[in-house]
């Protein structure tokens, strides 16, 4: 029930309901052509303040006039005297115009009353025949008035202009025709109408405008209706009147119905819910915008042609399939107006489209000749296919080529600065990547980042090795100086006590000594990469499983808990056992120096993909105050106090033993969170 407004039964409905409507206004508007009814005299009081009575009314009265007022005799025709000066100026224009104007004898340097007077001298005889064919016309709209006149039965006329006189009765005073009901009476600079209620007619001044043109000396025009007449036309008015009002009832009622509906399909069309954003499509909507009102517009248009001119019997059966395909291809475009869809989807845009992403693929991906071409062959077939704006043209033309312009004196800057030692600056060309100025400005950018990445690169190669230098001699010197001093202390010492003391102190420096030099020549053996490398297959999880069972004493020492996690089923890399276990040993080293005592250590082994993950998580005891890259520098600690009995060179010699084994090293910090991660390359069980 709560998706009823949006469910396709609802929308059947209010669609057949609207077709329902459609049709009746149709059935009405059809019926009111073919009835000769008004609809303005549904507000017509009486019959002759109505539209029917002005409209009958004034085919007389302009019939009289013509006869009276202009024609009055053939003979009076033939004799020129019917010819207005409208008339003969209307003539000589057409001809003036037709034959004169535009041809070599007219003289733009004289005056217009010049010119015209060469042209009556000239086409005397043309304006002559032009003005015989016209009284010939005149002749034959007389003799067609009089006919005209002929046919006016219960309206009973007499006009004269005191010579030519046209009545169909032998009455011919004003007096007698004032006693009919119903007459009007010109004459004598006086104009009658009878009853009252035609001159308070709206139409009044339309049936009685042609009375101007009579000469109120000599032209007298006196109509009246005979009762019978009055009372058929009455009786026909009121029974048309009766029909318009029913006509216009149901035009109303089915209008409002179709306006109802319509609006209600054009709520819900496209959508299942009130919440549904999308718009859902059919069949019927993948028809281009532009061909649904193509074909809309001659259905429209057949229809018309159909029913008002050739088959107006059969209205119903043509009507309701050409109205069902009308309504569906006008919610077909609402949906596309609800989409956002109206002009992108036609049929001309999809076609300008293609041809213009065509040519921009073209000119976008071309050599410098292929461009060139388009544009020598290209821009003079726009020019002459945009002719009329030809200004427009050359406007655009001119911007693209400043655009262009732009970006070359753009790349040219940028070149100069970079040139200058500026390795942070960058090219900017528009055009997304396309063209040989985007695609030259991305190249040079590119060659600026490797460049820049070069010179930051040997900076910190430099710095390492001050920082080598600096930390080596540091830390050699603080045992070389222990050993110094005890030697010289044993040379003047004579208790045997003391002496074991010093050997003592002198044998812990010399390992320590011995030690800082064996890490520090790991460490350059395994970042240069001369060490070699044996890879076979090895099962990690027992690896770590092993190693873990032979430092159970210094974990048992350290306090701290181990815990493994690893896959169900055994996984296998593709490494050296020695370097990869002397790596994981580094880890375990670093782990009892620096870890909190009494905290839990994960060791987590994943499969992910073609590579085996294994990661080392602990929480510091120092504050890691330092970054992750800062960490894996040669001579770095957790702690930057650098009290504690390792090298620092523990993960540096870890990461460059995994990178030689062709796999991965890195750190993370989170807080007091160390976590290291190993990736090494995956080997599938045999």
């Amino acid at each position: 029930m709560k998706n009823i407004s949006h469910a396709r039964i609802t929308k059947v409905v209010a669609f057949l309901i609207a077709i329902v409507c459609l049709t009746g206004i149709a059935k009405a508007l059809i019926d009111l052509e073919y009835n000769r009814v008004n609809l303005n005299d549904v507000n017509a009081d009486n019959y002759f303040e109505s539209q029917a009575f002005s409209e009958e009314s004034y085919g007389l009265f302009n019939t009289l006039t013509k006869l009276v007022g202009n024609y009055k005799s053939e003979a009076n025709i033939l004799s020129g005297k019917a010819l207005t000066k409208d008339n003969r100026r209307e003539i000589e224009n057409e001809l003036f115009y037709d034959k004169f104007y535009y041809s070599d004898g007219y003289d733009h340097n004289l005056p217009e009353a010049d010119n015209k007077r060469i042209f009556k001298e000239i086409y005397a005889d043309d304006i002559k025949q032009k003005k015989e064919e016209h009284i010939q016309m005149q002749v034959k709209e007389f003799y067609q008035a009089v006919d005209t006149l002929k046919t006016y039965e219960g309206i009973v006329y007499y006009a004269s202009d005191g010579e030519h006189i046209f009545s169909n009765s032998e009455l011919n005073k004003k007096e007698q025709f004032e006693s009919y009901d119903a007459y009007a009476l010109f004459g004598d600079y006086q104009q009658k109408v009878y009853p009252n209620r035609v001159v308070e007619s709206h139409y009044y001044d339309f049936s009685t405008y042609k009375f101007d043109e009579l000469n109120p000396q000599t032209d007298v025009m006196y109509v009246a209706f005979t009762d019978s007449f009055l009372q058929q036309k009455i009786q026909e008015w009121e029974i048309d009147k009766v029909k318009a009002q029913k006509f216009m009832n149901e035009s109303i009622l089915f209008l409002i119905g179709f306006i109802v509906s319509f609006i209600y399909l054009v709520i819900v069309i496209g959508r299942t819910s009130f919440k549904d954003k999308n718009i859902h499509v059919h069949v019927i909507d993948k028809l281009y915008n532009d061909l649904n009102m193509v074909i809309v517009g001659c259905l429209m248009s057949m229809w018309f042609v159909l029913i008002i001119e050739v088959v107006r019997e059969i209205y119903l059966p043509l009507s309701v399939p050409i109205f069902i395909i009308v309504l569906l291809l006008i919610l077909s475009l609402v949906k596309h107006i609800k989409n956002r869809t109206i002009l992108s989807y036609t049929l001309i845009y999809q076609i300008l489209k293609k041809v213009f992403l065509a040519g921009k693929h073209v000119f976008d991906s071309g050599s410098i000749g292929v461009k060139t071409v388009l544009l020598v062959i290209g821009y003079p077939i726009v020019v002459a296919a945009t002719f009329f704006m030809f200004p427009i043209t050359i406007g655009l033309a001119a911007w693209f080529a400043l655009k262009k312009v732009k970006s070359f004196n753009r790349i040219k800057e940028g070149v100069e600065q970079i040139k200058n030692g500026n390795l942070q600056h960058r090219i900017e060309v528009d055009g997304k990547g396309k063209g040989e100025f985007s695609r030259l400005a991305a190249n040079i950018n590119r060659i600026t980042d490797g460049l820049k990445k070069s010179v930051d690169s040997e900076i910190k190669s430099e710095r390492l090795k001050t920082e080598l230098i600096t930390n080596v001699s540091h830390d050699i010197r603080t045992p070389l100086t222990s050993i110094i001093t005890y030697v010289d202390l044993l040379k003047i010492e004579n208790d045997p006590e003391k002496i074991a003391e010093y050997v003592d102190v002198l044998d812990q420096k010399s390992k320590r000594l011995k030690h800082l030099t064996d890490d520090l020549f790991e460490a350059a053996k395994a970042s240069s990469g001369s060490i070699p490398v044996q890879e076979e297959r090895i099962d990690i999880v027992s690896l770590l499983t092993q190693g873990i069972g032979e430092m159970d004493e210094k974990i048992e020492a350290s306090a701290l808990d181990f815990k493994l996690a690893y896959p169900t089923e055994k996984v296998y890399v593709k490494a050296d056992g020695k370097l990869l276990w002397r790596s994981i040993e580094n880890l375990f080293s670093n782990i009892f120096k620096y870890a909190q005592p009494a905290s839990r250590v994960y060791i987590d082994v994943e499969d992910v993909g073609n590579e085996i993950l294994v990661t080392f998580k602990n929480i510091s005891a120092y504050e890691l105050n330092i970054s992750a890259d800062e960490l894996m520098e040669r001579f770095k600690r957790g702690d930057e106090s650098r009290t504690s009995q390792g090298s620092g060179l523990g993960l540096s010699i870890a990461e460059s033993l995994i990178h030689i084994q062709r796999g991965k090293f890195l750190v993370q910090v989170d807080g007091d969170l160390f976590k290291a991660m190993i990736y090494l390359p995956k080997l599938t069980r045999e």
